[in-house]
């Protein structure tokens, strides 16, 4: 008998220990007022900082006015070495008197090849056998390269920012324009991003595995089937 009393105490302590450990952990399980999916929510907007978007202008949970530029890119492998370095000073003299910060964005993205799989399939209507056949096979090589994402392209931004206050919407406006028209006027395009374009930057960096595919309108739309 008395080499049982042992085990029974170290039973009795190990169901008293697992007993507490299940009541501080049900008592210290934070409680979702909203559900599981409105949580999940206000994690994804405190996890990318975004508090609205409008226009061309997005204001964050801790108070800052952002505005996106983007850069479109040259081939400058089509340039000679003079072209080369006469780019590479007027650009390097249109932005020194810049006074303010700014932070420089590169993101790759799958190349939208939607176009190329259309006009494939217009050609195909008109085409004679033989060439429908290798325009089938081309297509459906094209097809699989945009579902699959393997091509990516280089994409290049610009954000501006400033803290959100009374007329800072219009002041960064006019400095990204300023901005754009620097690079503009040296042969490169560049534009200030919309509502719509914002929303597809945000998806590119945060979640860039399917964006070639995304559709940017976020309106409360019916699906359709096409035949």
């Amino acid at each position: 008998m008395e080499g049982l009393i042992f085990p029974i105490i170290m039973l009795a302590v190990t169901l008293v220990g697992g007993g507490l450990l299940l009541l501080m952990l049900k008592h210290g399980r934070p409680r979702n007022r909203g559900g599981g999916e409105s949580l999940a929510l206000q994690t994804a907007q405190e996890f990318i900082n975004v508090r609205d978007i409008q226009d061309k202008c997005l204001y964050t949970t801790d108070g800052l006015l952002l505005v996106f530029v983007r850069i479109h890119s040259i081939s400058i492998d089509l340039y000679s070495r003079v072209e080369k370095h006469s780019l590479i000073r007027q650009l390097t003299a249109e932005l020194s008197d810049i006074q303010y910060p700014f932070k420089f964005l590169a993101v790759s993205r799958p190349v939208d090849i939607s176009p190329v799989i259309t006009d494939m399939q217009s050609m195909l209507r008109e085409a004679e056998d033989k060439a429908k056949d290798q325009l089938r096979q081309e297509r459906k090589q094209m097809t699989g390269f945009g579902l699959c994402g393997e091509i990516v392209e280089r994409q290049f931004y610009v954000s501006l920012w400033d803290k959100a206050e009374e007329g800072a919407e219009k002041e960064l406006l006019k400095r990204a324009a300023l901005f754009s028209e620097k690079f503009s006027g040296c042969g490169v395009p560049c534009d200030v991003l919309g509502e719509k374009e914002i929303v597809r930057l945000l998806n590119l960096v945060h979640n860039p595995s399917y964006t070639h595919l995304e559709d940017t309108e976020f309106s409360a739309t019916i699906p359709t089937i096409e035949y």
